[in-house]
């Protein structure tokens, strides 16, 4: 079967894949678009399970202070290696989680740090919808970083200030 160049870039540009998974999950779907995306993205899944356990000792603290000066956040963010903590998409990930921080303020990074009462889609950092992708979680926000840039990356600690609070 040919693949055409127009659907690996469609594919490309809505996964970020390389070239070849793009046309490879392609020809496994008979050319279908959604279904190849849908396959890249389980493929991501699976990478970023095995990275989990890995030892996530670089990173970066990144600030946002809103346009009001009125709230502020601090995230650190850990990666394996230094190389991908200068990358752009890393620095992109932790600005957007200092962001969702402000905006958010939860109270806990995972569900399971969290009392049984306690709602964890509102509380919890990684449950919570990204208010940038409100379809998707901050989790699998990460999830998709960690499958781009071939490393663990979690979040280790955030701080939330309110002028007043």
């Amino acid at each position: 079967m040919k693949i055409s160049t127009e659907a690996i870039k469609k594919v490309r540009s809505r996964t970020r894949g390389g070239v070849l998974e793009c046309k490879d999950a392609l020809l496994e779907t008979g050319g279908d678009v959604e279904k190849a995306i849908e396959i890249l993205k389980r493929h991501g899944l699976s990478v970023v399970e095995k990275k989990k356990e890995r030892i996530a000792g670089e990173g970066v603290i990144e600030a946002y202070i809103h346009h009001t000066k009125r709230i502020g956040a601090l995230v650190e963010l850990n990666c394996e290696t230094d190389f991908v903590a200068r990358t752009g998409e890393f620095r992109e990930l932790a600005r957007n989680l200092a962001m969702q921080v402000a905006a958010t303020s939860p109270q806990f990074i995972t569900a399971e740090e969290a009392s049984s009462e306690t709602d964890p889609q509102t509380h919890c950092l990684l449950s919570q919808p990204f208010i940038k992708e409100p379809t998707k979680t901050v989790k699998e926000i990460i999830a998709e970083t960690v499958a781009k840039v071939g490393e663990n990356i979690r979040v280790q600690r955030f701080a939330r200030f309110e002028l007043g609070g």
